[in-house]
């Protein structure tokens, strides 16, 4: 690291828990963030200043009015733009010293490449037919993934690693059948809600990578931003599981 880098991460290097070391550790990472959207505008945001050398970013989408409220990445004039490349800006803009790696084209036959280039994959989509493919590849790929989800007032948050075989993947929380889409162009979302869970998404990243703390494998953290009440709960490994049951 040079003198730049070092004064530019001067804060996080006094940390006892990161120092020089996990610095280096960031910088030398590679994270694959799918979504640009409420969740990932903020996690692309802090991964990017707090020095996650390679931030490869997914969106098919383009910026629209309406995402302006809450997808903080994009500004006004960058409507109609490509959302990876209007992040892409934003990114460079708040550290130069990253590498920011584009894909508008994410599907079933170059996902399990992308997700096998990853240490870390943040999964920040509003679906979950996208979320049970993005949770796949990871197990097959063996990569950690950080799932976030928002809407109205409510926010949920997990670190799944279905690889292992005692523990559950994201299909052993969400069953493939029975389940009808909720998303905030339906129900709707305040804002700031989407930026604190995007922004634990972010955390997390960051403490799986560095192996610190808490970091939610095996559970669903559950935040109610009305109450402003966190609760956890243990997510047991469904040994029925198509996608991560041992011997599947």
């Amino acid at each position: 690291m040079n003198e730049q880098e070092l004064l530019r991460y001067s804060r996080q290097i006094l940390l006892p828990q990161i120092g020089v070391e996990g610095q280096k550790a960031l910088k030398n990472a590679t994270l694959l963030l799918i979504g640009m959207g409420g969740l990932g505008s903020p996690s692309a945001l802090y991964l990017a200043s707090a020095g996650i050398g390679h931030l490869i970013i997914s969106d098919f989408d383009e910026v629209e009015l309406s995402n302006l409220q809450r997808q903080i990445i994009h500004f006004t004039d960058d409507i109609g733009r490509k959302k990876v490349d209007s992040a892409k800006d934003k990114m460079l803009a708040i550290n130069p010293n990253i590498k920011v790696t584009t894909i508008v084209t994410l599907n079933q036959s170059n996902l399990n490449d992308w997700v096998a280039k990853a240490d870390v994959v943040l999964d920040g989509t509003d679906n979950f037919d996208t979320r049970f493919k993005v949770n796949k590849a990871c197990v097959v790929q063996k990569t950690q993934l950080v799932s976030a989800a928002v809407i109205r007032f409510e926010g949920q948050l997990s670190v799944f690693k279905g690889y292992e075989q005692t523990q559950p993947c994201y299909q052993c929380l969400y069953s493939a059948k029975g389940n009808s889409d909720e998303n905030c162009v339906d129900n709707g979302i305040l804002s700031p809600v989407a930026g604190m869970m995007g922004s634990l998404q972010a955390l997390q990243a960051i403490k799986v990578l560095l192996n610190l703390g808490e970091q939610l494998v095996g559970k669903l953290m559950l935040i109610d931003a009305l109450d402003l009440s966190f609760r956890k709960i243990k997510i047991n490994k469904d040994e029925s599981c198509k996608i991560c049951a041992h011997g599947a």
